[in-house]
């Protein structure tokens, strides 16, 4: 029982993994909390490849900035805060015709856009 948990929960982690590198590129997904969740879930069922994350020398990055509260560069914040709203938007009134859906988007949208705006700007000198 104890190695399915295991599998169970690495097969987790990968999901999340592969939702945080998603989320790199679609806005919508917020790479650093699966990514978190992927280390996670790899701490507990493959040390092995919970170091790679951590030493990855893309992803570890998001993972290690979080955890040490270093923030996100001004321009981090104003690139990611456009592409979503870019993409909110074209989506918004090109891809959907339902108005719940809509407004649900622009409610996200604006979650997302609070969050990013709350995290402290990180420094230059903090690099």
């Amino acid at each position: 029982m104890k190695k399915i948990k295991k599998r169970l929960i690495f097969i987790g982690g990968f999901i999340s993994l592969i939702l945080g590198i998603i989320g790199i590129a679609i806005p919508i997904l917020p790479t650093t909390p699966f990514l978190l969740l992927a280390s996670a879930a790899f701490a507990k069922s493959s040390e092995r490849f919970n170091r790679w994350l951590l030493n990855n020398r893309i992803l570890g990055a998001y993972i290690r900035n979080y955890r040490e509260g270093k923030g996100l560069p001004l321009k981090v914040k104003v690139f990611t805060i456009s592409l979503l709203w870019i993409t909110i938007l074209i989506s918004m009134f090109f891809l959907m015709d339902f108005l719940w859906l809509q407004i649900l988007l622009l409610f996200i949208a604006l979650a997302v856009s609070i969050h990013i705006i709350l995290i402290k700007p990180k420094n230059i000198e903090s690099n």
